[in-house]
């Protein structure tokens, strides 16, 4: 929590409900550092907590002493955070999201599989040059990083922005395309924060790949037994993933 970036996810986990014979769903929360993309001197690791639901004052709680940019998906508990803690004056906000383009994306592929509309396959063919542009700058120094996206990314984001507000005045709001161009317009700060600072990734992948591991464990057991269980199993995640990261 010391770092300047961190990566946040959250998944849901089965837990037994004492007396009823029955299981509630609890969250277990990944937080994830990772700066081998930018030559970052931290080594990696990851962090996870359990909570017994989905509040967004838990991942508040968490990142309670945290200063820095979180990234993560368009979870209304993580953009209230950045809002919430957005400071007045001068004085520069505590906490900055920055949104994942794989998000974005995903909705445009959703959109595309289901209709194999133009527009949509238009929109993943611009985001996959961004996403190339990433491929090729990973694990350079981060001002070589920054360099790359301010040459080549920053000119197709001010391009794709001009098209989705052009794409957006032409569609019902009804359609799930028009919904697919506007969940990126409404974040589209936090979705371009990436090309400012070679230290933020172009998407949450790496909080989604350490929870990778708990999705494939959860086909494998019924529940965690108990509140004293699950705070035991985010323990084991934790020394465990850190050992993978390294």
């Amino acid at each position: 929590m010391t770092a300047p970036v961190i990566h946040t996810d959250d998944t849901p986990i089965a837990v037994l409900a004492p007396g009823n014979g029955k299981t509630r769903t609890g969250r277990i929360w990944t937080y994830v550092l990772d700066e081998r993309p930018w030559q970052g001197r931290r080594k990696p690791a990851a962090w996870y907590r359990f909570s017994p639901d989905r509040k967004g004052e838990r991942p508040q709680g968490h990142q309670a002493g945290f200063r820095g940019v979180i990234q993560a998906d368009a979870f209304s508990g993580y953009e209230s955070l950045a809002r919430s803690e957005a400071s007045t004056g001068h004085d520069p906000p505590r906490i900055l999201h920055a949104a994942c383009w794989a998000h974005a994306r995903r909705k445009f592929f959703d959109v595309f599989e289901a209709t194999k509309s133009p527009i949509a396959e238009d929109a993943l063919r611009r985001i996959g040059e961004l996403c190339r542009i990433e491929a090729e700058i990973s694990g350079r120094a981060a001002e070589l990083r920054l360099a790359g996206r301010q040459e080549y990314a920053v000119p197709i984001l001010a391009e794709l922005r001009t098209w989705r507000q052009e794409q957006r005045r032409r569609l019902s709001l009804k359609t799930s395309l028009a919904k697919a161009i506007q969940y990126a317009l409404t974040r589209w700060d936090a979705l371009a924060r990436y090309a400012g600072d070679a230290r933020l990734a172009i998407d949450n992948n790496p909080a989604e790949r350490s929870l990778r591991g708990i999705a494939i464990t959860r086909k494998n057991f019924l529940f965690l037994g108990s509140q004293a269980g699950s705070e035991r199993a985010v323990i084991l995640y934790t020394v465990l993933e850190t050992a993978k990261l390294n």
